[in-house]
């Protein structure tokens, strides 16, 4: 049973990043922990402050450098590193201005707020990371980290790394250590997701699941009366400039008898692009997809983590539709544990997306899968058990 009041008063920190999918899994958890009585500071980009303020915490603004606004984030992957490392520099002197003088009581943060750990470690105060997705395992170094360090361009930004943790204080300088498994860690994710379970430290990781609330504040969403059947297609907050998929998904299913289709297109695609709306298609830049998906029988998602969550969560049947990062691995991860069929994007034609939805919906072994799942992640604890295991922290 949930505590709803704390023993003790506290001040926890949360240090973010401005990506949605890295600040929504948090924000349940920051809710609770305003309901039980602790004072949460919750330090962001101002482009998120909406999103953080509704749950009562209170906002600490520092910008942010990161390429979150217009997308466009390096290709290589020492390119994509040094720019959190880049945002890292020029965001600790910004956290330190109002942390030092009101240190947290524990310090919570994504696993990109690179700062919070050192503000840790200076500051001597615990720390807790919040894992919006999969946490490395036993032999991740080996297997995969390794294979990094050997890319063009790495010594160089390991040793720019290496500078600036002996400039800031902080008490860990090997880097691969700095950015390697954490003390203490909460996995926000269904543990189905997790790559290699078997391998990771239960000792330092816990997996809550996903930490839903009812999300009221994002909206809600009805569904119309004479729906056979609902299908969500949405691509997420960051890889939606799409228009040709889009399109594809109206030819697949637009006027497809007994369905009504919702479609996300995001902030990047102008409607105007679509074409002619059909009458069973609801378009929109943004909805609450949690609310849809817990009324929906199937989801065409681009299998970023945060949508994957959901979509167990719910016991939502899945097309992954993967674009980017991640999304590859965790689609794949889907199809393996037989809830989803995947249709790369270069293959998602109209023909191959309504075959795919109708063969997903016609699978019985689909439908117990997603049931069986959707029992699995909500089992594992979410929002208060993870503010359970937080409370345990501060004693």
């Amino acid at each position: 049973m949930s505590r709803r009041t704390s023993r003790r008063r506290a001040h926890v920190a949360m240090i973010g990043i401005p990506a949605v999918s890295h600040v929504l899994p948090s924000l349940e958890v920051v809710r609770e922990l305003v309901a039980r009585g602790h004072r949460v500071t919750y330090a962001n980009d101002p482009a998120v402050a909406g999103l953080i303020e509704a749950t009562g915490a209170e906002f600490v603004p520092y910008s942010s450098v990161l390429p979150v606004a217009e997308n466009d984030w390096p290709e290589d992957p020492i390119g994509a590193m040094g720019v959190f490392l880049d945002d890292a520099v020029q965001a600790l002197p910004q956290l330190r201005a109002v942390y030092d003088r009101d240190p947290a009581d524990l310090y919570l943060y994504d696993i990109g707020a690179y700062p919070a750990r050192v503000l840790g470690e200076t500051q001597d105060r615990p720390l807790l990371q919040l894992s919006p997705t999969y946490v490395g395992w036993e032999g991740y170094d080996q297997e995969v980290a390794a294979a990094l360090w050997q890319l063009p361009g790495a010594d160089a930004y390991l040793a720019r790394f290496t500078r600036w943790l002996a400039d800031s204080g902080a008490t860990t300088g090997d880097v691969e250590t700095f950015c390697g498994p954490p003390a203490r860690s909460l996995a926000l994710i269904p543990k189905a997701m997790q790559p290699h379970a078997d391998r990771v430290d239960t000792g330092t990781v816990t997996f809550v699941g996903p930490c839903f609330g009812t999300r009221a504040d994002t909206g809600q969403w009805t569904r119309p009366a004479d729906a056979e059947n609902v299908l969500l297609v949405s691509l997420g907050s960051a890889f939606t400039k799409r228009p040709e998929f889009y399109r594809q998904c109206l030819a697949a299913y637009g006027d497809l008898p007994g369905w009504h289709v919702v479609l996300q297109i995001g902030k990047y695609t102008d409607p105007a692009e679509l074409g002619a709306i059909p009458a069973n298609v609801e378009v929109h830049s943004w909805v609450p997809q949690l609310a849809i998906l817990e009324q929906a029988d199937a989801f065409v998602t681009h299998a970023g983590m945060g949508g994957s969550s959901e979509g167990l969560f719910t016991g939502t049947p899945m097309i992954a539709v993967p674009q980017a990062a991640d999304q590859f691995m965790n689609a794949d991860r889907l199809v393996e544990l037989g809830v989803a069929r995947r249709v790369d994007t270069d293959e998602a034609t109209a023909q191959a997306l309504r075959t795919a939805l109708i063969e997903l919906v016609a699978d019985p072994e689909v439908a117990g899968r997603s049931a069986a799942l959707r029992a699995e992640a909500r089992a594992e604890g979410g929002t208060s058990r993870a503010a359970d295991l937080i409370e345990d922290m501060l004693g």
